[in-house]
């Protein structure tokens, strides 16, 4: 099999850096779905690194990634160190954390190791929320941008176009356009007007690395400010693995236990927990149809068919969510069941 055909930029890299002479084989890796495209530099002697080729050239001091990486470095959260950068190339020299998701792990470790991860997983959100709040500056860029009723509208609406048209084929009436637009924007103005903390944004199994034993979090770049519950949702939510229910409600205890307000009687720590449950799936329903979107735009736009296999999780959750909160989501489910069979 020939060596697969670099480009010119990681080419240029390798040269320039001298990683070159100590590669014995550079191999492409699987994206995301992004646009940032990842290699594998296996070297004759030492770990092996990964480059992180971005589409543009950039200036590292303002660079997304290496700026979150500075913050969350500074908390300090585990995440892979950036080890060298080429701003005119587009080029980041990373870590190699291998290749074992907390997905991918999951399929062969044992129910007690699964319980270590998660509740671990759930203490870095925590940790993510409290030191970000401490270490808030401007000089951070997710300090700077928010889920706002905007940002939450636009992803609702991304739904409503990518999945439920594009990728559903379905012809929604104007009558029903314009109630779900309705419902979209109360949905996100209740979202938005949360205190918002520092979120991760996409905080799942797939974006938390398992090397030496412990968890790493990568794919952070697009950190931004939001409400307390979303990190925990991606997380508990989460369209690529099964989580028993049971244990999804002992995660929430475990996160609420570590942030519940000091102070207080039982029954003011009830209400709080009560509140902060009614919230969870408030943002795991805006979260989860966002996800629905995504999938149908890689799909019917990109066309990327390989998120078609997580779509009917995420529907089960959506469909859990909105059968659990009548009261709340009636009117959701009620207009969104002629054009997805499984809300009837």
């Amino acid at each position: 099999m020939s060596a697969p055909v670099l480009p010119e930029r990681v080419t240029a890299y390798l040269e320039r850096s001298g990683l070159g002479a100590e590669a014995t084989t550079v191999l492409p890796l699987t994206g995301d779905a992004s646009d940032r495209r990842y290699f594998r530099v296996l070297r004759r002697t030492g770990p092996s690194r990964v480059l992180a080729l971005h589409v543009d050239p950039f200036d590292h001091d303002a660079q997304p990634f290496s700026r979150v990486a500075q913050l969350l470095g500074a908390m300090p959260l585990p995440i892979p160190a950036i080890l060298d950068r080429a701003g005119d190339l587009g080029i980041l020299l990373l870590e190699d954390l291998g290749d074992i998701t907390l997905q991918a792990h999951l399929g062969a470790a044992p129910a007690a190791e699964h319980s270590r991860l998660y509740r671990y997983a759930v203490s870095l959100i925590e940790a993510l929320q409290r030191r970000g709040a401490e270490l808030a500056s401007p000089a951070y860029p997710p300090y700077g941008v928010a889920f706002d009723v905007d940002k939450l509208l636009w992803e609702l609406d991304f739904f409503t176009k990518h999945y439920v048209e594009a990728y559903r084929g379905a012809s929604i009436s104007a009558p029903d356009r314009e109630a779900l637009k309705v419902e979209w924007r109360t949905l996100a103005e209740e979202l938005a007007g949360e205190p918002r903390v520092l979120c991760h944004r996409d905080y799942h199994s797939r974006n938390l690395m398992l090397h030496q034993g412990e968890l790493y979090i990568i794919d952070f770049q697009d950190a931004r400010l939001g409400p307390d519950t979303y990190d925990l949702v991606s997380l508990l939510r989460d369209s690529y693995v099964d989580l028993p229910e049971a244990t999804v409600d002992e995660l929430i205890a475990y996160f609420i236990a570590l942030k519940r307000p000091q102070g207080g009687d039982a029954a003011t720590h009830r209400a709080w927990e009560h509140d902060f449950r009614r919230r969870f799936d408030m943002m795991a329903l805006q979260r989860n149809l966002k996800a629905l979107g995504t999938f149908g735009y890689q799909t019917s736009t990109r066309r990327n068919p390989v998120y078609i296999q997580y779509i009917p999780r995420t529907i089960r959750h959506v469909q859990k969510n909105l059968m659990s909160n009548r009261d709340r989501f009636g009117q959701v489910r009620a207009l969104l069941s002629p054009y997805m069979d499984e809300l009837r």
